[in-house]
């Protein structure tokens, strides 16, 4: 079936963290140094529930100094400021766009870098929010969440991320196509978006 839609991770593929602080990352590392094992779903917990600082605490069942708290919270708040797009991400959005495709977006992540990605590509036809849909990648639900966004079937989308298990072999596994993007090997999303369509050839 022909291609009608390009689905987008967003983190290492459209936009990017230009001065990290991982305050969540932090977070679970404290709620590990005082007594909480730590557990394999602890990063999905926080990605696919609409979750605050504070309220990943109480998720997590822990409750740190409310300064510490206070820190990571400017520390979010600088990170989240900090995301920035990729040089040809708006682009090769905008050309998609022109030749008729839909686009959207699919990613895992935590409730406030998904309102900064939303207003840096408030163009995208969808998006599949992992705090949205209550699932992360590559569990189906999220990829079924963004093709009824998309208005389309599976086999009609080409997927293009950074992560194997996230952004390749799930939405494979679901009935998309997929590629990966390298950025850190020199990869454009020229290169590897435009060329796997029929215009690129």
């Amino acid at each position: 079936m022909a291609l009608k839609a390009v689905a987008f991770d967003a983190f290492g593929t459209l936009v990017h963290i230009s001065e990290r602080r991982s305050p969540y990352r932090l977070l679970m590392r404290w709620a590990q140094e005082h007594g909480r094992a730590r557990r394999d779903g602890d990063a999905d917990l926080v990605m696919s529930r609409a979750l605050d600082l504070r309220g990943a605490s109480a998720a997590l069942g822990v409750t740190p100094p409310s300064g510490l708290l206070e820190q990571w919270e400017k520390d979010l708040e600088h990170e989240v400021a900090s995301i920035r797009l990729y040089p040809d991400s708006l682009d090769v959005i905008i050309r998609l766009q022109q030749l008729g495709y839909r686009v959207g977006l699919c990613s895992n992540l935590a409730v406030p870098y998904g309102a900064r990605v939303r207003e840096l590509l408030p163009m995208l036809n969808a998006y599949a929010m992992s705090y949205d849909v209550g699932a992360v990648k590559p569990q189906p639900r999220i990829y079924q969440f963004l093709l009824e966004k998309l208005d389309v079937v599976a086999d009609e989308v080409l997927f293009v991320g950074d992560t194997v298990i996230a952004d390749l072999e799930g939405p494979r596994a679901f009935g998309m196509q997929a590629c990966l993007l390298n950025r850190s090997a020199g990869q454009t999303l020229a290169n590897v978006v435009l060329a796997s369509l029929p215009i690129g050839r």
